[in-house]
């Protein structure tokens, strides 16, 4: 194969790399002068048009390709991960143009591509090294995101945790991963599944098992690997936690899912109650129920909403596992179905909140008091993310839930995991109570004395109409998404 063939097996990378030049180039010579919001929307523009035109390149083309042993691969499943990726970008960064938090816009928005860069080739790899590689130029930008908000200290100290937790977690990955190659003798997926296929479970497959988990438990903030999430969640500007809670769990758990069903072929075990087989799924389904326990719980405790949607994501990553866990088509189907959803409703939910936040100066529970009367449409659009959150019909969130559960139901010997559905199923309706605290303030609650409306930029309210309204269609008519995946 020679770089021809490689730039158009990369195609939609490579736009969106261009596209990083083209608005920082931009923005460092003609807008230097202007003011930081015209910067911002011609920047977002330009990036947009570049997103778009990558997410209309993948979605069209129909092609399965293998590049030199799986390191960078095309199929229709990938091309469509990548047009959502692509979508989700496109949102976080049309929630950007009222930003005040930073005056280097041409950095910020060149970070959130690489970003997305860094997951477009992360979904799109079958080997280790790729998968590494494709997993820190993500990170690093995302790290860099967290820190972005100059006027607020809370930014720094999460940004540092946050490259702390996830130096450690990449030293885990990446030992894991050595090890998977000494067992192996291939960085390939398949061919590590073929590598350690009846050998049993010996000591150095039991600790490239846990090491792996450990790594992506912290991609995905599950319990215990979840520490950093909170803060990063409350610092970063909000934006900016939007693409961290939507895009990186979509590619974290399309990668996920394949390394465990796919390079860990052989050595999955039982979850199953009271049939417990040594393997990764009782590691995971132990994770996945701490996950749903502790986030929830702790999610009731929280004054502050980018906290509490902190932990709610720790949560409905439990949730989320649920699929990887029941290790069938049908399951990583409902799973992704499920991601994508949450994706979409969660950058939505953290848009409400930096508009509330610019407006009040805070994102506490309390200034979203009488929200309803200060900015009805606002009010509208956040009743129908946090309602769908919950899993309310007919939104999104409830047609995901109910795919995921009942392919976990169905798989594993019949009922075999029906004990996790059921503490998931406990768990949703213990998220009620925190999610109705908030709209209890936003529709109940009396707005402070002399309170002004709250200004809405057009931008913002098209984004935020626009994602509530996917999010009621995705669910009344599911197959819309099913039929891609």
């Amino acid at each position: 194969m020679n770089y021809l063939q490689l730039l158009q097996l990369a195609a939609p990378e490579t736009i969106v790399t261009v596209t990083v030049l083209a608005v920082l180039g931009l923005d460092l010579t003609v807008l230097r002068g202007k003011s930081i919001a015209a910067r911002f929307h011609a920047g977002v523009f330009l990036s947009v048009l570049g997103c778009a035109s990558a997410a209309l390149l993948a979605f069209t083309r129909h092609q399965d390709a293998n590049l030199l042993n799986g390191i960078l691969i095309a199929n229709p499943t990938v091309d469509f991960i990548k047009v959502a990726l692509l979508v989700l970008t496109i949102f976080t960064l049309l929630i950007s143009t009222s930003g005040k938090f930073t005056d280097h816009v041409g950095e910020y928005l060149s970070l959130v591509l690489l970003a997305t860069i860094g997951l477009m080739f992360l979904v799109s790899t079958e080997d280790l090294l790729m998968i590494f590689i494709a997993l820190e130029l993500a990170s690093l930008s995302l790290y860099i995101l967290t820190a972005f908000n100059k006027h607020n200290s809370k930014s720094s100290e999460a940004a540092l945790k946050y490259f702390l937790f996830g130096g450690m977690s990449a030293a885990f990955l990446l030992f894991g991963f050595s090890l998977l190659y000494g067992i192996s003798g291939s960085t390939n997926l398949r061919e590590i599944a073929t590598g350690i296929a009846g050998r049993g479970l010996d000591p150095l497959l039991l600790v490239a098992i846990v090491t792996t988990v450990i790594g992506f438990g912290f991609k995905v903030a599950a319990v215990p690997f979840h520490l950093w999430a909170p803060d990063a969640y409350e610092g970063a500007p909000t934006p900016s936690a939007a693409f961290i809670a939507a895009g990186s769990k979509v590619a974290s758990f399309f990668i996920l899912a394949k390394i465990f069903t796919l390079g860990f072929a052989g050595a999955q075990g039982s979850a199953v109650w009271h049939g417990y087989l040594s393997g990764w799924t009782p590691t995971v389904a132990v994770v996945a129920a701490l996950s749903m326990v502790l986030g929830n719980l702790t999610a009731i405790v929280q004054s502050s909403v980018k906290r509490l949607l902190a932990y709610s994501a720790i949560a409905h990553a439990g949730y989320m596992l649920l699929g990887v866990l029941s290790n069938t088509p049908l399951s990583a189907s409902a799973m992704m179905f499920y991601v994508i959803t949450y994706a979409l409703t969660v950058i939505g939910a953290f848009g409400v909140v930096a508009v509330v936040e610019d407006a009040t100066g805070s994102d506490a529970i309390a200034n979203f008091n009488g929200l309803s009367r200060r900015a009805p449409g606002l009010s509208l659009c956040l009743l129908i993310f946090l309602l769908s959150l919950g899993g309310i019909p007919p939104l999104a969130g409830f047609i995901g839930k109910f795919f995921l559960f009942s392919a976990a139901v169905g798989a594993e010997n019949h009922l075999g995991l029906l004990w996790l559905v059921i503490l998931a199923i406990a768990m949703s309706a213990v998220s009620f109570y925190y999610y109705l605290r908030v709209l209890k303030a936003a529709y109940v609650q009396d707005a402070p004395e002399n309170a002004p409306a709250i200004q809405v930029p057009l931008v913002t309210m098209f984004t935020l109409v626009l994602l509530a309204l996917l999010v009621i269609l995705l669910g009344c008519a599911p197959g819309l998404l099913t039929q891609y995946l």
